[in-house]
């Protein structure tokens, strides 16, 4: 167990995070006064410490996304999503978050399939892992940027809620991939299964914690029972096979929308948002360095073919999901402004999520290389074109305010 329980953290030592910390800080001031996304200067010091003869070499694999850097993440996020708001919009974020994403992955798949050649399974294999956007990359992205609003509970949410749909379909994917067969009550099952207990991870785990929490006054007390919540929460879904993203999401919003019945003290509530906001920066140093230097580490010139399809074909497909889904709510109370609906097609970012589901192909499956390799293409288009052009967007969209760019300013250093 002790064994296990410390293979997702190993590469990374006390000694690594110490250096990443000091890399982030350092990179947070540059990014601020050159006035680019903090996470892209992230990577970018990922890629430098590659080449750098004491650089450091972190394995970057499932278990350390899943089990160490993702909870955090997601439950900071969700802590600050207001339920009301959610509910306003559920509808929408639920529908790109399912059937948005199985279009995408469809329109991936067949590109693959007919353009480069790769046979069905892993095409779909292939599209099922790059459609859900990345949750780190778009929660990163948006905090940096300052925006706010309905657009920021859209994008975010559906990041959100869409790693659930891409996990499960890559699970059947990759069982057809592996010569087993499944039948439609039993994906159906699985889908079912992993989203029902999921939330109920979510709501066991931080009603339990907030029980507890209600029976004490000390915010340090109350800061180490949330920090149970979410890893607590996260670790029992996948012990089951749940969704432990939806699990963490449920446990964030519970704590975060709790605050009124008073199971967490003033003092806890400004104290937790303070630590979740240091917990985010640290998480987020660790996970866009790591994927720099893993980055600077590809051949990409014996995929450049395949990666350049598979760009067209994400940024195609993500189109194709966005826009018609869009249409669908344009005489509703739910109907999306176009401008967000541009937003919501530039910002589906891919990022480690997508990687780590790439990693988690075992070795026996053939074409393991070369779907990591064009992952990691796909992935540096994202967070340098996507990441980069993202604030100009936003701005030329009329979506940045000035009140908003000041904000942007200051989150860049949390």
């Amino acid at each position: 167990m002790a064994a296990e329980l410390a293979a997702p953290a190993e590469g990374l030592g006390i000694e690594a995070i110490e250096i990443i910390l000091l890399i982030g800080a350092v990179v947070a001031i540059i990014a601020r006064r050159l006035k680019i996304p903090y996470t892209v200067g992230l990577v970018f010091a990922g890629i430098l410490l590659a080449f750098i003869p004491f650089g450091l070499e972190i394995p970057f694999n499932k278990e350390l996304l899943f089990k160490v850097l993702l909870p955090p993440l997601i439950f900071e996020a969700a802590l600050y999503i207001h339920w009301k708001e959610l509910k306003q919009d559920f509808l929408p974020i639920v529908t790109f978050a399912s059937v948005g994403v199985l279009m995408s992955a469809g329109i991936t798949a067949a590109i693959m399939h007919y353009a480069v050649g790769w046979d069905w399974a892993m095409a779909v294999l292939f599209g099922v892992l790059i459609a859900a956007t990345d949750p780190v990359s778009v929660i990163a992205t948006f905090k940096e940027a300052g925006v706010h609003g309905r657009l920021r509970l859209l994008v975010e949410a559906e990041s959100l809620f869409n790693d659930s749909t891409a996990a499960v379909a890559f699970t059947i994917a990759l069982a057809f991939a592996m010569g087993q067969t499944m039948t439609p009550e039993t994906i159906a099952g699985t889908l079912v299964l992993s989203i029902v207990g999921g939330i109920l991870s979510g709501l066991i785990v931080g009603g339990g914690c907030l029980l507890i929490a209600g029976r004490t006054r000390d915010h340090l007390v109350e800061i180490a029972l949330t920090t149970i919540a979410a890893f607590g929460s996260f670790w029992v879904a996948e012990q089951f096979h749940w969704s432990g993203v939806l699990a963490t999401m449920t446990a964030g919003l519970l704590v975060g929308n709790t605050s009124s019945l008073g199971f967490i003290s003033d003092k806890g509530e400004e104290s937790i948002e303070s630590f979740w906001e240091f917990a985010a920066f640290v998480v987020n140093s660790l996970v866009f360095i790591i994927l720099g230097i893993n980055e600077a580490y590809q051949d990409f010139g014996r995929s450049a073919f395949a990666i350049g399809v598979a760009i067209a074909a994400v940024v195609l497909a993500r189109a194709v999901a966005i826009y018609p889904l869009s249409a669908i709510f344009m005489k509703s109370r739910w109907k999306l402004e176009r401008e967000h609906q541009h937003v919501m097609f530039w910002g589906g970012l891919r990022g480690a999520l997508a990687l780590a589901l790439a990693l988690g192909i075992p070795e026996s499956v053939p074409y393991r290389s070369e779907i990591l390799t064009v992952t990691f293409g796909v992935v540096a288009f994202s967070v340098f074109a996507q990441g980069l052009t993202m604030t100009p967007l936003l701005r030329r969209l009329g979506q940045l305010t000035d009140n908003d760019e000041k904000t942007a300013q200051a989150e860049k250093i949390k």
